[in-house]
């Protein structure tokens, strides 16, 4: 009876076995699968950060041609009012040789 009673049981001995290598292969395909994910989401991340750099960098040029387009509007204006002032001085320059003139002339 024994022996008929240890063959009974081996087959439930395989069967738990069998259940057990099922649930660790289950274990190991939702490991894998949650390093896939994990990866896919390190990934995005990493896109989604050179994205922003790629954007801070636009920003960044923008904002440089805007400083860019100040400073030359500065320089333009500067150099507009060196040439006014010279045209003044040249009027003014002007203006005391006619009088020097007409003195000369008086005398």
């Amino acid at each position: 009876m024994a022996t008929k009673k240890a063959a009974k049981k081996k087959p439930a001995a395989k069967k738990a076995a069998k259940k057990v290598a099922k649930k660790s292969a289950a274990r190991k395909t939702v490991k894998k699968a949650a390093k896939k994910a994990a990866k896919k989401t390190v990934r995005k991340a990493a896109a989604k950060k050179t994205v922003r750099k790629a954007a801070k960098k636009t920003v960044k040029k923008a904002a440089a041609k805007k400083t860019a387009k100040k400073a030359a509007k500065k320089t333009a204006k500067k150099a507009a009012k060196k040439t006014v002032r010279k045209a003044a001085a040249k009027k003014t320059a002007k203006k005391a040789a006619k009088k020097t003139v007409k003195k000369a002339a008086k005398k």
